[in-house]
């Protein structure tokens, strides 16, 4: 027998895992090969690729680092796992969004942007006498290269009394100027007004020029003594006031303010538009005089990446060198179906998807062996045309030597792996084990595997009739990104699946329906944006069920006794919750020479309450108990409370059965939050007809819970709403009853409606990506 313990193991071997929902797990997994992790949401699976085995892998090398590098890496925390052997080192590939900059882009996220840099500062072409610049004189992001007039944004962000001051028959003290906060300080600003001797009470369109101009645009930031009116009820001493001006009051919150409702508001009240010193591109005049193949930078990095790679024609050695080695780099950028991205596309605007592979493709690039590759969905968000080309890319890492291991639920991915650990058999306390771990053909054994009945299903999709519109909706034409001139007609009061290769252009063209489009009636967009950006924000506080959980604890005998009221029972104001952590349920301890970390606080042990509030029960458990509820077990607790029962139906209908009440936001999958915020306008009365637009809505579940949620999609269309889902699962794609197929390709490529149709009909389009695909799922071939 192989000894676990000798140095060249060729397995993982797990013991006795119960991170999350693990109970007791041990399992043994071979290195050098393709694994893929399966399961129903929140079956563990992730709780076992990343929760435990990566988790475990960073905090070796975490050891091994100098106490002073340690400062610098983001510590994950041992994982609760008895023993893992044969652990190489890893790399995680997670599907997380970077922080929204304006300055990431395509170009900052894979490195290409320094390759191109180099190439231009060593090979460009230069003007006769030109000094020879430094690659960093080509980044909009240093000091050398960046635009003076705009800091290297590329835009100039501006504003004018029209959209500062809306209705100009209104006084100051009315709310002429709209830009300005609300509440005090909107009033403060005011009184300062008012007391720098300026008529608060003239309809603004009176106000001589001069004056409407010092008060909307004015640098100057006079203090001024200021004497409140006195209300009847409370005194109000005089008080140094400082003048704000409205352009600076809305500059200053877009640039600065953390909070994106601020900012959004800000933004109402300014125009955008291109830098006039550099024309958008960013650089400084003296960056753009230098050309390669008759062509700019800013010009290149416009290109999309297919286009730039194959337009890199070198005359000398250096950019021979220089242009193969950029080529080179971009290649398993285009292989990964990305070849529509230009390097200078924004980070914020690439989906989550997107993101993952670009990483994915920089690691093919790093010549790295002997690691684990723990990566999370990288097929989400892609068509399965793409999809094979990943397939191919994962083997190229298993190639070079390194184990891959792949959380995943995309059935082609699933087949092509050469080990599985299926994990389950439901979601949340009744999952957490593993069915089966060995080679895929094995789990067509498990009876209890979700996943079995989906793998080896080779039935044909079932025959539906298709509904009759009641109407149409017509969009465009629209000339945005890559769409040129396209108008498409969306048939209402069906279900329609809009399709096509990754960048053909679906996100912006379901972009164009808007409350006001004709016909629309009510419109509700579902995104996949986070819920909250602080683990303040969870399940229950974003659906408002908490609201009635705490009205439900108040209520009880001994919340009255004792004179607790609603407010005792939040973890966000002070009385209920614990002092020690504010609430947080951990402190941050600081460490000499580490870097701070997050400890459960010692007081509350993590339960965010004070003792007092913790000893009142309701049913036996207190509300930190109830908050640790995942929402299946809320829903047997709380069966004969109708105003919660009816908020955890709805959650339970969209297959997020498995989450606990208390769930931070920040620990949510895009496709989470967007159920979330479907659970959350489902449990809403309806009135009259509504537009329900969700953008890729199976994005991280398995074919268990796609069948739940698209129950519950196809109920809303037989109540008379109207459905219209961006989808690359052909099983969603064959049972709608329309579909809009963009294409032929990403980019310049696609943008233009190839086929639309009942599933039938485009299945038997000759130009359409998607109809080869869709043939085999309605046939049952794949």
């Amino acid at each position: 027998m192989h000894d676990p313990h000798a140095p060249h193991d060729p397995y993982v071997r797990v013991r006795g895992a119960r991170e999350h929902n693990l109970k007791g797990v041990d399992v043994d997994i071979p290195r050098d090969v393709l694994t893929v992790f399966t399961g129903v949401s929140g079956s563990g699976k992730s709780s076992l690729a990343f929760g435990t085995i990566y988790a475990e892998a960073q905090r070796r090398y975490f050891e091994s680092v100098a106490p002073y590098a340690r400062r610098l890496i983001h510590q994950v925390g041992a994982p609760k796992v008895g023993e893992i052997s044969g652990l190489p080192p890893a790399v995680s590939l997670q599907q997380r969004r970077a922080a929204p900059t304006s300055r990431s882009s395509v170009g900052t996220v894979t490195n290409l942007s320094n390759s191109l840099r180099m190439l231009f500062s060593r090979a460009g072409t230069y003007p006769p006498g030109a000094e020879r610049l430094d690659s960093d004189a080509f980044s909009p992001n240093t000091a050398a290269g960046a635009c003076p007039e705009c800091h290297g944004l590329g835009r100039i962000h501006g504003t004018s009394e029209e959209l500062l001051v809306p209705d100009p028959s209104l006084s100051i003290r009315e709310g002429a100027i709209a830009a300005w906060p609300g509440a005090w300080q909107g009033k403060n600003l005011r009184d300062v007004l008012d007391a720098l001797g300026y008529d608060v009470d003239r309809p603004w369109r009176e106000l001589p020029a001069g004056e409407r101009e010092w008060i909307l645009f004015t640098n100057e930031q006079p203090v001024v003594t200021v004497h409140p009116v006195r209300d009847a009820d409370r005194i109000q001493r005089p008080y140094q006031g400082t003048y704000t001006s409205a352009r600076r009051y809305v500059m200053k919150t877009f640039s600065d303010s953390r909070s994106p409702a601020l900012r959004a508001r800000a933004e109402r009240f300014l125009t955008s538009a291109p830098c006039p010193s550099c024309g958008g591109s960013r650089l400084r005049p003296e960056a753009l005089a230098v050309t390669f193949g008759g062509r700019t930078i800013a010009e290149l990095a416009a290109l999309p990446l297919a286009e730039l790679a194959a337009g890199l024609d070198a005359t000398s050695q250096t950019a021979r060198v220089l242009a193969d080695d950029l080529a080179s780099r971009i290649a398993p950028i285009v292989e990964l179906g990305l070849g529509y991205l230009s390097l200078d596309r924004s980070t914020p605007t690439l989906s989550a998807g997107e993101l993952q592979r670009l990483r994915l493709a920089t690691q093919l690039r790093s010549g790295l062996f002997g690691v684990v590759y723990v990566l999370d969905e990288p097929s989400a968000g892609l068509h399965p045309a793409d999809t094979e080309a990943l397939l191919v890319v994962l083997e190229r890492l298993k190639a070079a030597g390194n184990s891959v291991f792949v959380v995943e639920h995309h059935l082609d991915v699933v087949r092509g792996a050469d080990w599985l650990v299926d994990v389950g058999p439901h979601a949340g306390e009744h999952g957490g084990r593993v069915l089966h771990s060995g080679p895929v053909a094995g789990l067509a054994a498990v009876e209890e595997s979700a996943t079995a009945r989906y793998l080896f299903d080779d039935s044909p999709a079932p025959a539906r009739e298709v509904r009759e519109p009641s109407g149409w909706l017509k969009t465009g034409p629209i000339t945005r990104h890559n769409l040129r001139g396209v108008a498409a007609e969306f048939p209402l009061g069906v279900f329609t699946a809009v399709t096509g290769v990754s960048g053909s252009g679906k996100s912006t063209l379901i972009g164009e329906i808007t409350q006001d489009t004709a016909g629309v009636g009510r419109l509700v967009s579902v995104d996949q944006k986070p819920i909250g950006r602080t683990p303040r924000s969870n399940l229950a506080t974003y659906t408002g069920l908490f609201d009635v959980v705490r009205k439900v604890f108040a209520a009880t005998e001994g919340a009255r006794e004792r004179g607790f009221g609603v407010g005792r029972f939040s973890f966000n104001v002070a009385g209920g919750r614990c002092e020690t952590c504010q609430g947080e349920g951990f402190v941050s301890v600081e460490l000499l020479f580490l870097p701070s970390t997050y400890a459960p606080c010692p007081d509350c042990g993590g339960a965010r309450y004070n003792p007092q509030t913790l000893q009142l029960t309701y049913r036996g458990r207190n509300i930190a108990q109830v908050l640790d509820l995942t929402v299946e077990s809320a829903a047997e607790f709380f069966a004969d409370t109708p105003a919660v029962a009816r908020s955890l139906g709805t959650l339970l209908d969209v297959g997020l059965g498995y989450l606990r009440l208390g769930q931070p936001a920040t620990e949510l999958s895009g496709g989470e939050a967007q159920r979330i915020k479907l659970a959350s306008e489902l449990q809403r009365g309806r009135r009259g007809h509504t537009l329900y637009l969700l953008d890729e809505p199976t994005t991280g579940l398995h074919p268990a819970d796609v069948d739940v949620l698209m129950r519950r999609l196809h109920g809303l269309v037989d109540a008379g709403h109207t459905v219209i889902v961006v989808e690359h699962d052909m099983s969603v794609v064959a049972g709608a009853d329309w579909v809009i197929d963009l294409g032929p390709g990403g980019g310049d490529a696609g943008g233009r409606i190839v086929a639309a149709g009942p599933p039938t009909e485009v299945a038997r389009s000759g130009q359409s990506r998607t109809a080869p695909y869709l043939v085999r799922t309605l046939s049952g071939a794949g």
